[in-house]
């Protein structure tokens, strides 16, 4: 990280340290805490449901600061985690350093870091998100020799009273302005603090999804991340959802990331950018074009994409999001530039013009590297992933694409250049792999390829298996078809899971 990003950054720590947030060390957190009149201290870690649980410790003196940084302290797994029993159940957090940040929301100053699991013999806890999605990316470089890194795309709706005044139009919403947007602020303040807790922001907008019902405006907004290695990413998506969610509490609004809360209406995804580095290159380009590399990579995800389900579409209302015509995909292929597919290959500034001079005809014409912006992107995913979970198993993904001795033959095979939703291509689409249309259906495609993300020790036997049974707990394929055209049933589903994830 040069000076000039040291300066700019937006967490009050790297600013006041001046090192990047990945040097952070227990010294650096003891010297920000005595000189900067901090009090707490919070440890945040994701359980079993996908959320951020917090611990909190008031600082006493040194000695206890030293000892909880080094020594993190112990909780009760079985209240965290469903593989977990009573009567073992004990587990260690310890601070990761790195994820060290000023919580914008505590009226006593208080800095907050994530934490990982560790079991009684104070071995990294096999089946622990963060354990997992480690274990994805140690095994995705020594496989391929490269670094996997992610961005998220974070979208949610936002309720609030319709006052009647300059009313967006249906399903319109896309890159709104105010007046005809409601919750801009509301963006804005989410984005600040999401920059103040370390959290690398692309941009925000507001989304297509836009309608009133009941006297309510529901507003759909986006923002979306820069892309950073894998585990950071996963991170600051934890973060974000844990950020967005408090500052709707601060302003007395309602915001849900469920997949569906209506029919006929757009859903909110979490659609999730990847792309693969060697020695700080962007290996997915190569002479202006998408490299062998990235169509591997594309082809693992083509190969266990119904199994990715399991990690990214939690539950029930999930399947309703994932129909024809609403920018969502609903078979196993991938394209450019294409929002009907479901690995999508977006621009990647590979003209090689300098739009910025044309724009601009006062800037000199100059050459500017736009390689590393080339990424691809998955799009099934939603706000009921468990983000860890979804990160790792896209990671083993790609990962299984390296190892797959067809893999460019696949690649090939499922790309397509046309709407699959369009009826003229209702033939070809045959041709292609359907995305499952329940939760048990996901888990089902999660069984019959469980040995791929199980390869390498990545995902453990447990932690497959406590997937596949929250799955089949829904028992929603029944469900589904009994529901389907019946809006009174959906929006009872909808209230029960409107806030997933």
């Amino acid at each position: 990280m040069n000076s000039d990003e040291l300066l700019l950054n937006a967490n009050e720590m790297v600013a006041y340290l001046q090192k990047p947030a990945s040097e952070f060390t227990k010294a650096d957190i003891i010297n920000f805490i005595r000189h900067n009149d901090i009090r707490m201290v919070n440890f945040m870690y994701p359980a079993g449901d996908g959320k951020l649980k917090t611990l909190n410790f008031v600082i006493n003196n040194l000695n206890y600061l030293e000892t909880i940084l080094t020594c993190g302290e112990r909780v009760d797994g079985s209240s965290l985690f469903s593989f977990i029993s009573a009567g073992s159940s004990d587990l260690y957090v310890v601070p990761r350093f790195r994820t060290a940040f000023i919580d914008p929301f505590a009226e006593v100053p208080t800095i907050c870091m994530l934490a990982s699991f560790f079991d009684k013999d104070g071995r990294p806890l096999e089946s622990s998100p963060e354990h997992t999605l480690a274990k994805a990316t140690r095994a995705f470089t020594e496989v391929t020799g490269m670094e996997f890194h992610t961005m998220g795309e974070l979208e949610y709706y936002v309720m609030i009273p319709d006052d009647g005044t300059f009313p967006a139009v249906d399903q319109r919403g896309y890159h709104e302005s105010s007046p005809f947007a409601k919750t801009t602020a509301f963006r804005t303040k989410c984005m600040d603090y999401i920059a103040r807790t370390g959290g690398q922001i692309k941009y925000g907008h507001s989304e297509v999804g836009n309608f009133q019902q009941d006297g309510y405006i529901y507003e759909q907004g986006e923002i979306e991340f820069l892309p950073v290695d894998a585990q950071t990413s996963a991170d600051q998506l934890m973060i974000a959802k844990w950020v967005i969610r408090n500052v709707a509490a601060e302003m007395g609004l309602n915001v849900t990331f469920a997949p569906k809360i209506t029919t006929g209406k757009a859903g909110s995804g979490l659609h999730i950018h990847m792309r693969i580095m060697k020695d700080g290159k962007n290996m997915m380009i190569r002479d202006g074009r998408l490299s062998p590399e990235a169509c591997t990579m594309i082809a693992g995800m083509m190969d266990v994409a119904p199994a990715i389900t399991a990690f990214g579409n939690k539950n029930p209302t999930s399947y309703f999001r994932l129909v024809p015509h609403q920018e969502a995909p609903t078979n196993v292929c991938w394209g450019d530039c294409n929002r009907s597919v479901l690995v999508r290959v977006p621009l990647g500034w590979t003209s090689n013009r300098d739009m910025c001079s044309m724009a601009n005809p006062l800037e000199a014409e100059k050459h500017f590297d736009t390689s590393l912006k080339q990424t691809v992107e998955m799009r099934s995913p939603d706000g009921s992933a468990d983000i860890y979970q979804l990160i790792a198993g896209l990671c083993v993904a790609c990962r299984h694409g390296f190892e797959m001795p067809n893999a460019l033959q696949v690649a090939e095979k499922t790309y397509v250049n046309y709407n699959i939703h369009d009826a003229e291509n209702a033939d070809r689409v045959g041709a292609l792999a359907q995305l499952p249309d329940s939760c048990e259906a996901s888990a089902d495609c999660l069984e019959k390829q469980r040995a791929v993300f199980e390869q390498h020790g990545v995902f453990s036997p447990a932690m497959i298996d406590g997937i596949e049974a929250q799955l089949r707990g829904f028992a929603d394929r029944t469900l589904r078809s009994d529901i389907a055209g019946n809006d009174q049933e959906m929006e009872k589903l909808v209230k029960t899971f409107f806030h997933c994830g």
